[in-house]
């Protein structure tokens, strides 16, 4: 019989967490979850909702926030400090300050603090003080107008978009980070100040660093964006290296 796992016990040690994050995930999502406690400090706690969502599409976008309330109210039951929905497309649908109505519906009806992913984009580019920018999305180019046209409401001039063309948001989260950082080369212009890159299933936020170094620019991926977001909300200043500038240096 063989013994017992001597690192087992050093593995499970207990860390006393002082907040707990609450995250609004696409149903369909495989990539937010270990992204996202992949990069929390240690003391913060990772806690979910699902709201329904399978095809990267105007009609999901749609559907998937009928259930805003309900998942909301459920973190609440798990007395989240906060809540960020993370997922670009759906919170920005319906151009700018569609954001705003979301988060007041969130936190009515949980009693939180809350964000959202297309929010979190246009404060860390307000942070950045970048005015042009380049989007590298995953998504169709029906997908793309409203991206652009919430991004250039916001303030800030598109200079270029570049889409993939994903659909299934499933086989988006099958997808390595290999193909994200192509897109992030792809995207760049010399005249943008910032690369943006949404789609919360995509899995990117391993490659900012490296991008931002070839790149000498800031480069915002959503889930990076969106862990930022949360962790302000939380009101706290970690710095949490690996993930590009935005995370590094929080402030």
């Amino acid at each position: 019989r063989r013994p017992a796992s001597k690192g087992r016990s050093e593995r499970m040690s207990y860390v006393e967490k002082t907040h707990r994050f609450g995250l609004l995930t696409p149903s369909s999502n495989t990539t937010q979850e270990p992204e996202f406690s992949a990069a929390l400090p240690p003391t913060v706690s990772l806690h979910t909702g699902r709201v329904a969502y399978r095809d990267i599409t105007p009609e999901e976008q749609m559907r998937c926030v009928l259930e805003l309330e309900a998942e909301s109210r459920k973190l609440a039951d798990a007395e989240v400090d906060a809540i960020v929905f993370a997922a670009t497309a759906p919170t920005l649908a319906k151009g700018k300050g569609y954001d705003r109505e979301l988060i007041k519906r969130m936190e009515d009806a949980s009693g939180r603090p809350a964000t959202t992913a297309a929010t979190a984009f246009v404060d860390a580019l307000a942070q950045l003080g970048a005015k042009k920018i380049a989007i590298g999305a995953p998504w169709s180019k029906t997908m793309d107008k409203p991206m652009v046209d919430f991004m250039e409401m916001s303030g800030f001039e598109v200079v270029h978009s570049e889409v993939v063309g994903f659909v299934a948001s499933i086989d988006l989260g099958r997808v390595g980070p290999e193909q994200a950082y192509e897109l992030g080369r792809r995207t760049d212009r010399p005249d943008a100040d910032a690369i943006v890159m949404p789609g919360g299933n995509w899995p990117s936020m391993s490659v900012v660093e490296r991008l931002e170094r070839e790149l000498g620019k800031p480069v915002l991926a959503n889930n990076a964006v969106s862990l930022w977001a949360g962790l302000r909300l939380l009101k706290r200043g970690d710095s949490i290296p690996g993930y590009g500038r935005l995370l590094r240096d929080p402030d």
